[in-house]
């Protein structure tokens, strides 16, 4: 072959493909995409052969539910890129409620996507919200802005940074967004049962961490889900629950689609691996919303994603400095936990090695079909000729994860100590080598703000 054919470079391992696992496979890259699949011998190449064999090489994850600037602001974009490299993560569609207030319009995002370009260490794709009242006009030009989906809840931590939204509005709302056939998502919640449940609590002095889950139960998720999922139908709207800790949550998603109505919802990594046993014995480190329910929920999640019911799962990563997390009222601390780092690890070790799930469902959970929902795909989220070279390659050797090892500012982790069953060996973002297994390679800057593809995803 002449060299003027020559690809860039080649990555060998054992590719997870949708239709299986390609073992002693290899990628040929050219420039920024992947330029050839294939098994056996391979072209010649002008730069570096990564020989991973043994090793899974899998699409790198695109976590489609993360919340960088939930404390320090859009300054968090740096630290969460880094870390979510070291997880194998290389994408990310980043939540819209930010410090000191929520993306509601066309100059607040464009504000935003210059951040991206100036402290991102891997490709970012956004969110945009409404406020709590009016603003309903900056929906068009939200979607023209590239914005990936909308944001909005059933439930406020805040007027300005968190706020619910009224059903009228979000009526008005739905309608709107229909028109851009972008998703909707929305955190279900629902108010009035939460806030009078932990009046109570509160007023009999229970206050332990064992009382959060049982402040927020089942009933609040579907109380939330039924009114959203209504208001889609009505709306015409795609409205996706942004994270269902309950199987019954898919269960509604799945008879409203029944239905012709466009309703889907994620789960969190966190509600598949840990229990709400598990919350009160780590504490406030622990508190997420919805929360992470008893056991049998866990079994039941792990059900509905096995029955092709839940349309992919995410991290909800939202980590707070530990002073936020120490009130002695568990109502006091603030909700969120670390995830971008460890989702890729803890799904494999609990999913696969742990359940037989096969890999080939793990890359379709974290990587294509979070894609695919933001109309990012097939540009992401692939292994495929075309695709940007976003590669993970994973070593089945377990280890024992250090949160110390996070290079980010707040290193707390629900995971730390725990043992995983495989290692992240390499990250690639674009053909460029971005993690090594120990150090982040890139510099901030070199992450892009990514726009969907197609918004009839």
């Amino acid at each position: 072959m002449p060299e003027s054919t020559a690809f860039d470079s080649l990555i060998r391992g054992d590719l997870v493909l949708p239709g299986g696992v390609l073992r002693d496979g290899y990628l040929a890259l050219a420039g920024e995409r992947i330029a050839a699949i294939g098994a056996g011998a391979a072209a010649p190449v002008k730069g570096e052969a990564h020989d991973f064999s043994g090793r899974f090489v899998l699409a790198g994850a695109v976590d489609g539910h993360v919340h960088c600037g939930s404390d320090v602001g859009w300054d968090g974009l740096e630290g969460m890129t880094r870390a979510a490299l070291t997880g194998g993560t290389t994408t990310a569609v980043d939540m819209p409620y930010d410090v000191p207030e929520t993306v509601h319009s066309a100059d607040l995002f464009r504000r935003k996507v210059e951040k991206v370009r100036a402290l991102a260490h891997m490709d970012i794709a956004l969110y945009g919200t409404i406020r709590k009242e009016g603003g309903l006009d900056a929906i068009p030009e939200l979607a023209e802005a590239g914005c990936a989906a909308f944001k909005v809840s059933t439930y406020e931590n805040s007027p300005t940074r968190f706020p619910r939204i009224a059903h009228a509005d979000m009526r008005t709302a739905f309608r709107l967004i229909a028109e851009t056939g972008l998703a909707v998502s929305v955190h279900n919640e629902d108010q009035e049962l939460v806030d009078a449940l932990i009046r109570r609590f509160r007023a009999e002095g229970k206050t332990g961490p064992e009382w959060h889950e049982p402040s927020r139960p089942p009933l609040s998720e579907w109380l939330a889900n039924a009114e959203v999922f209504e208001i889609a139908a009505e709306a015409g709207a795609r409205v996706h629950i942004a994270h269902s800790a309950t199987a019954r949550g898919f269960d509604q998603a799945a008879a409203y689609r029944a239905q012709g109505v466009r309703a889907t919802a994620e789960t969190c990594v966190q509600y598949l691996v840990f229990s709400n046993e598990d919350m009160v014995r780590i504490g406030a480190k622990a508190k997420v919303n919805p929360p992470i329910r008893p056991e049998p929920e866990r079994e039941r999640l792990w059900e509905r994603l096995k029955a092709g019911l839940i349309a992919f799962v995410s991290t909800d990563h939202a980590p707070w400095r530990s002073e936020k997390k120490r009130a002695p009222a568990i109502f006091d601390n603030l909700s969120g936990a670390r995830g971008i780092e460890t989702l890729m690890l803890a799904f494999y070790s609990e999913g696969v090695a742990g359940r037989g799930l096969p890999i080939e469902a793990m890359s379709y959970y974290l990587s294509e079909a979070p894609a695919r929902h933001f109309g990012l795909y097939p540009r992401k989220g692939a292994l495929k000729v075309g695709s940007d070279a976003d590669i993970v390659v994973l070593d089945p050797t377990p280890f024992v994860f250090d949160e110390a090892a996070i290079p980010d500012t707040v290193r707390s982790s629900l995971y730390h100590g725990r043992r995983f069953a495989g290692r992240i060996a390499a990250t690639f973002v674009r053909g460029r080598k971005a993690f090594d297994g120990e150090r982040v390679l890139v510099e901030k800057g070199f992450g892009r703000f990514v726009r969907p593809v197609s918004a009839a995803a």
